[in-house]
């Protein structure tokens, strides 16, 4: 599927870099079937641009506005303010990058949730296809195939109305896209056996709030002076010093920064302390049990489904949780090794049996919308 691909998506201190990950894995396997892949990606701050670029990949930035870090927030219907300017814009700001390219661009994959069919269909002329991630629902697209991975009860249907009505819709955590490391991991992962004795803590590759510490600080008050815990947190974090600092005074911590082994760590673990989010789907392939804090508006509701269909806790919004209600959780989980092996099965069931990875079923739907316009 040898074609020009154009990515937009942003990190930042505010969006995190979620998305940013998810398309890297998508990227990457895009590449594998010849394809050449740019990034657009704003100059927020806080973002993981130099990541991608590490990736080998190409990355053309937007300029950052300077309020930015003022008018962003992560509530309810302001993630237009994510963008950092208006749709029209950062269109235009696209545009311009497009037309340096000597190839017609293909896809153009977008990841955005200030994004929507305005932005869309402007674009729209100048590729063959428009490929959409979203989690929220709650705006329309003009896209060909739209990407949905999270556990919802209305499955596609939720999109209805708000994409054409010959757009595919990729729906559930069987298209979850997830990097070749963890399906070579739940390859020979073992069957848990609801013993807790490593614990992992990871609240995504920001974690402005330093939900980190304060989850260190809950496991060292529950007492559980035996358990090995691996804390892990990214380059953008901002309190990451701080975080190391506390794991060099505790010799039950061990400190990560930025780790390429995340699957690998996963897999030791047998409990999970984390945000909602993208590492969602990656824990539960891996069948690791989870105590979620949703650290965003738009974590809630998956994370409300994960624990509804048994696959995990929530413990409710990590702004509002105390470090005692946290370290109760791990005292319950360590109590009950019978809940903990179902949370896991419940966890490994939501994909299905022996099933093609995620990303591969994405990357064949993207094949066959290029067959069926060719």
């Amino acid at each position: 599927m040898s074609m020009k691909m154009v990515i937009r998506v942003d990190s930042s201190l505010q969006i995190g870099s979620g998305h940013v990950m998810r398309c890297l894995t998508l990227a990457d396997h895009l590449k594998e079937t010849g394809c050449d892949i740019s990034f657009v990606c704003r100059d927020h701050p806080g973002n993981v641009s130099a990541l991608v670029e590490d990736k080998g990949y190409e990355v053309h930035r937007l300029p950052a506005v300077e309020d930015d870090s003022r008018k962003a927030t992560q509530s309810g219907h302001e993630y237009k303010h994510w963008l950092g300017t208006n749709q029209a814009t950062d269109v235009a700001q696209t545009m311009e990058v497009l037309s340096r390219f000597k190839a017609q661009v293909g896809w153009l994959i977008v990841d955005h949730y200030a994004l929507s069919e305005e932005w869309e269909k402007v674009l729209r002329p100048h590729v063959t296809g428009i490929f959409v991630i979203d989690d929220l629902a709650n705006r329309k697209h003009d896209c060909d195939i739209l990407l949905d991975q999270n556990l919802n009860q209305s499955g596609s249907s939720r999109y209805e109305n708000l994409v054409p009505p010959d757009c595919q819709v990729l729906a559930g955590p069987r298209f979850a896209l997830l990097r070749n490391e963890f399906t070579q991991a739940a390859e020979s992962s073992r069957e848990r056996d609801g013993q807790i004795k490593h614990l992992l803590v990871f609240f995504g590759g920001v974690d402005s709030a330093n939900e980190t510490l304060k989850a260190c600080r809950a496991i060292l008050s529950s007492g559980c002076s035996d358990l090995a815990v691996d804390i892990v947190v990214g380059a953008s974090n901002p309190n990451k010093n701080a975080v190391n600092e506390f794991c060099e005074r505790h010799d039950m911590f061990e400190y990560h920064c930025q780790v390429s082994n995340i699957a690998e760590l996963m897999s030791k673990a047998d409990l999970c302390l984390g945000a909602g989010g993208t590492t969602t789907w990656e824990r539960a392939y891996l069948g690791l049990p989870t105590i979620i804090l949703p650290v965003a508006e738009n974590q809630v509701e998956g994370t409300k489904a994960m624990a509804a269909a048994g696959a995990a806790w929530d413990l409710g919004y990590a702004s509002k949780v105390s470090e005692n209600e946290i370290a109760d959780a791990i005292s319950f989980a360590l109590n009950d090794p019978e809940a903990v092996c179902r949370i896991s099965r419940a966890a490994r069931g939501l994909f299905g049996g022996d099933l093609k990875p995620g990303v591969e079923l994405v990357v064949d739907a993207m094949k066959e919308f290029r067959h069926a316009k060719t």
